[in-house]
């Protein structure tokens, strides 16, 4: 198979591109170094690929598994936490997760767990049809063998300084994209791992999932101001390229989630609406399951945002929900 492509940046920090499921394609994980050895951040979804694509990375970096001291984890969702209790298993590192995202952890991936029953319940009492809602048990349990084994994990506690090669991070707490995400700022090299709570180019989704925050934009955008206030040089995400304009961005994400609200309550101005009407007014009605998912999840967190605001209403009908502007 194809060696990662591997990117050798300052500060001993190297970013490998871990395959994963399309549209985003690949996920940024970090290998950050120090003289007692490595620590990795968001090792990347399980899969035989990629087992393979990180055995030769190391071959190709000349590190061996058991200077492997650590591996961080920024949040709960496969494409980060998945191959953290593989690497465990191999090499019996400590894995290291926000006490918030682990509970997101157990709800979804522990066995026995209802995570697909109370989101087919979610998106049916907004709207969506039976024959898409149908079809979500099987697409969610397609991610479980991402995610097997699961590591024993050690938790981050809130306002935590944390080793992560041989430098001590800040640790940062936000939640929306997913709570519990924990960001790590460097202060004296001003750098931030920072995960999906900023991404450069695109957008991190922000979803309103049954039985996590009930106020998923809210807590985003709080975080997007906590996070704004670093100083920071250079700014490593989980997904496309590190970037410098971290500040900038943020505040371009602020922006674009108060279009994201106006243009919703622009769509409930004229008549009540679902929320899978709204959904399927704004995005491409091309999109996969997955992407569907995603889009619905996040029009739901943008609806009941409005109506916190006090700028929506919601009805209930027959077990359906509206929502129209105030």
């Amino acid at each position: 198979m194809k060696l990662p492509e591997i990117i050798r940046g300052e500060h001993e920090i190297i970013q490998v591109k871990i395959a994963m499921s399309y549209p985003l394609r690949w996920v940024n994980s970090y290998l950050v170094g120090g003289s007692g050895g490595w620590s990795i951040v968001d090792p990347g979804p399980r899969s035989a690929d990629n087992e393979q694509a990180w055995q030769q990375v190391l071959e190709t970096l000349d590190i061996p598994l058991l200077a492997i001291r650590s591996i961080v984890l920024t949040h709960h969702h496969p494409d980060h936490y998945g191959l953290s209790g593989w690497f465990q298993q191999q090499g019996g590192m400590p894995v290291w997760i926000s006490e918030r995202a682990l509970a997101e952890a157990n709800r979804s991936w522990s066995p026995g767990n209802t995570a697909a029953f109370d989101l087919v319940h979610l998106f049916a009492s907004h709207g969506m049809p039976e024959e898409i809602t149908s079809q979500l048990p099987a697409h969610l349990d397609s991610f479980v063998p991402q995610v097997v084994p699961r590591p024993e994990v050690t938790l981050i506690q809130p306002g935590q300084s944390l080793e992560i090669g041989d430098r001590l991070w800040k640790t940062i707490e936000t939640s929306g994209h997913a709570a519990g995400h924990i960001s790590f700022y460097q202060p004296e090299q001003r750098l931030m791992l920072c995960g999906d709570a900023v991404l450069p180019q695109i957008s991190p989704n922000i979803s309103l999932v049954p039985g996590s925050d009930p106020s998923p934009l809210e807590s985003y955008l709080i975080g997007l101001r906590q996070l704004g206030r670093y100083e920071v040089d250079l700014a490593y995400p989980g997904h496309r390229r590190p970037f410098t304009h971290f500040r900038d961005r943020t505040e371009k994400l602020l922006l674009h989630h108060e279009e994201r609200l106006q243009a919703m309550e622009d769509r409930i101005r004229d008549q009540p609406r679902t929320g899978y009407e709204v959904c399927s007014s704004l995005f491409n009605n091309e999109l996969t399951l997955h992407q569907l998912r995603f889009a619905m999840s996040e029009t739901l967190a943008h609806l009941v945002e409005l109506e916190r605001l006090g700028r929506a209403v919601r009805q209930e009908r027959n077990g359906i929900m509206t929502f129209s502007a105030r």
